[in-house]
Formats: C-alpha cells, sequence, structure tokens
C-alpha cells in the first residue's frame, strides 16, 4: 500500500458522510481523482437516485482524467439500476488506476473489480477497509443477513427505567441529547414503535432536523388499537403491523387513508417475519425507539446489530416503573454481548453506544 493511498481514502471517506441520510438504501460513497500526487476532482453521492460519486468525480475533471487514479470507498457498480455502471464511465475516462477500500455486498451491483481488470485498469481493494465498512455498517449488515439493520435505542433513569410507573417519561434526558436521538431517526430508514408508546405518548417520530429525512414509522399494533388521529398517522409514510384478530373495519379505514397495514396469522407479531417484509420494501436499517416490551422482544429474539442507550442521572426507583420487558438471558453468558462499545456526553446524559459487529466480520468482502 502506497502511503498517499491512506491520505486520499481518507479524503474519499470524509467525502460520503456528506450524504448521510439522504442515500437510503444505497451506501455511503465518496470519490476522488488523483494525478500526479494532486486531487484534481472531488465527488460523492448526493441522494438516491442521483449519480453516483464516481460519476460526480467524472463530471467534475471535466475530461481530464487519463492516466489518473480513482479513490473510491465502495467498489464500482457494473449494473444498471437508476443509473448507468460506474465502470463503463470510469473505463471510458481512461482512468490508469483504481483504489476502493471495500467490495460491495451487494450481489447485484458486485463485480465492478473484476471488469475494470479485464480491461486493463490496476486496482488495489482493501485500504482503510475497516473505516469504510464501519461508516456503512447498516449497508453491509443488512446484505449480509438479508434482513434490515436493527438499533435499538432507549432513554433511562440511572436504574434502568425508560418511564415512571404512571408512564410519564418526558423529559429523562438533556435537549442535547434528544435533539442527537431525532437525528438518529434520520439516518435509518425506518423507526419502530408499539402501540402502547403511541397511545402513551403521541410521539411525532420525525427526524425534525434539517437535512434529514422522516423515516417510515413503523408501528407494532396486534389488534389496531391505535388512535386515528395520531401523529404517526399524520400522512401514509406510515406502516402498522397487525394480526389477523384485528379489526377488519379498522384495517380498511387506515388502507383507505393510503397506511399500508402488515398482516400476520399468529396471534403475536413475528419480528423475523416483519423484517423479511422490511427488506422485501427495500429497508435496510431500522431504530427501534420502544417501549419496554418492543425493545425486549427484539433483545429476546437476538435480532439486534447496535444499541444507543442513553442515561440520565435521575433515580426513578419502583418495581411498576417501566423498564425493557421479556424474557431475558436466563444466564450471563446467553445474554447479547456487543463487540465494540462507546461513550458520548450530552450535557448530564450519556450516551453509551454499542456494536454487535465490526469490519472483521465482513472479511470476504475486503479482499484483493
Amino acid at each position: 500500500m502506497r502511503r498517499s493511498d491512506e491520505a486520499f481514502m481518507r479524503e474519499a471517506l470524509r467525502l460520503a458522510k456528506k450524504g448521510a441520510g439522504s442515500v437510503n438504501p444505497n451506501p455511503m460513497v465518496g470519490a476522488v481523482i488523483v494525478r500526479g500526487g494532486r486531487i484534481i476532482a472531488r465527488g460523492y453521492h448526493r441522494g438516491f437516485g442521483h449519480p453516483h460519486a464516481e460519476i460526480e468525480a467524472l463530471h467534475a475533471a471535466k475530461g481530464d482524467t487519463r492516466s489518473a487514479t480513482l479513490y473510491v470507498n465502495l467498489e464500482p457498480c457494473r449494473h444498471f439500476g437508476k443509473t448507468p455502471p460506474c465502470t463503463d464511465a470510469i473505463i471510458r475516462a481512461k482512468i490508469a488506476r483504481v483504489v476502493c477500500a471495500v467490495r460491495d455486498p451487494n450481489s447485484i451491483a458486485r463485480g465492478g473489480i473484476g471488469r475494470l481488470r479485464r480491461a486493463g485498469i490496476k486496482v488495489s481493494v482493501g485500504v482503510l477497509k475497516r473505516e469504510a465498512v464501519e461508516l456503512n455498517e447498516t449497508f453491509f449488515t443488512a446484505h449480509k443477513m438479508r434482513r434490515p439493520f436493527v438499533a435499538l435505542k432507549f432513554a433511562a433513569s440511572f436504574d434502568g427505567k425508560l418511564a415512571t410507573h404512571t408512564g410519564d417519561s418526558k423529559w429523562i434526558t438533556s435537549k442535547p441529547a434528544r435533539a442527537y436521538a431525532r437525528r438518529l431517526r434520520g439516518t435509518h430508514q425506518a423507526v419502530v414503535v408499539g402501540v402502547e408508546t403511541v397511545i402513551a405518548d403521541d410521539p411525532h417520530l420525525g427526524a425534525r432536523t434539517k437535512g434529514l429525512p422522516d423515516p417510515l414509522r413503523v408501528i407494532l399494533d396486534s389488534t389496531l388499537r391505535i388512535p386515528i388521529d395520531a401523529r404517526v398517522l399524520r400522512d401514509p409514510h406510515a406502516v402498522i403491523a397487525t394480526t389477523k384478530h384485528a379489526s377488519v373495519r379498522k384495517r380498511r379505514l387506515l388502507e383507505d387513508r393510503g397506511i399500508r397495514v402488515l398482516t400476520f396469522t399468529g396471534r403475536r407479531i413475528s419480528l423475523k417475519q416483519l423484517l423479511e417484509t422490511l427488506w422485501k420494501m427495500n429497508v435496510t436499517s431500522v431504530l427501534v425507539e420502544g417501549g419496554g416490551t418492543v425493545l425486549g422482544s427484539f433483545i429476546d429474539a437476538g435480532i439486534v446489530d447496535k444499541v444507543y442507550a442513553f442515561y440520565a442521572p435521575v433515580l426513578i426507583g419502583g418495581e411498576k416503573a417501566v423498564a425493557i420487558c421479556g424474557h431475558g438471558a436466563g444466564k450471563v453468558a446467553g445474554a447479547l454481548r456487543f463487540k465494540k462499545s462507546s461513550i458520548h456526553r450530552f450535557n448530564d446524559t450519556i450516551l453509551v453506544v454499542g456494536s454487535a459487529r465490526t469490519a472483521s466480520s465482513n472479511k470476504a468482502l475486503t479482499s484483493s
């Protein structure tokens, strides 16, 4: 690896981050074109359906790319999707060398490296691969697991309570922490809550952050108890998961308003089937916000890729206070354990982030 390769790849990664929240379900990708040790053009994927990073960089170079090196944090695509193949444009531009951080986990898009090599272009793979995988962890995990990336988010007191015994939870955490939590919504394609949370809090569930889109609102409601005037039903950008035991009349009323209703056959909503359905809807990431029963059901099912746990310096106490429910692990050895964790502060609120997977989980995608 050339020492300069890392520096140019870091610039590609920096550019890629500009697409956060706008490119879903696509990955964040940045690209730089270098000749003579100097960057002559930059580009990044700005949004779903927009030109890919490589194309943006090639356009910025205005045709002056012969014998140059292209740095990109993900393997260039070779298929026709919303846009034409990037590999063909790279070949036409007479690029001499391509440096990419990691192979594409999407079987439909993968194969660009081979296409470029067959065209006589030198290709290097693996520069800053760990950083590249971590940047697009939702994308890599989703395509590896064939289901959306699942992140849990909750705010709790120091003694692990989500709300008091009366259901009051406003506001456990600080204002900056709540603002960060809303931004998290904007970087995930869907947010999941149970109907109890909707009835108790009537949440908005929007990102409410400039430049970030509102996620798809997914409500788990096995008997369709959701109030028809709930704020989460303010527009059709919502999905309700229910069962065959729910009112047919209520289901039709919701569908007439443009709300998609997913009906499952059992008495309880199958999380596995729900995620399979969302995957088919091209949803690659979900943020599970609660309440306690919903959070516990994902933990019991072992379907957790990341956790955002906000802790406030408050002691609520009481055995009837709201906490994460479920069966739980019988032994500590059987509990969900996270491979990587970090701690952040928002005034008096502490955020603990835990990740279940690391870049090493994707070794097959990073080989040259």
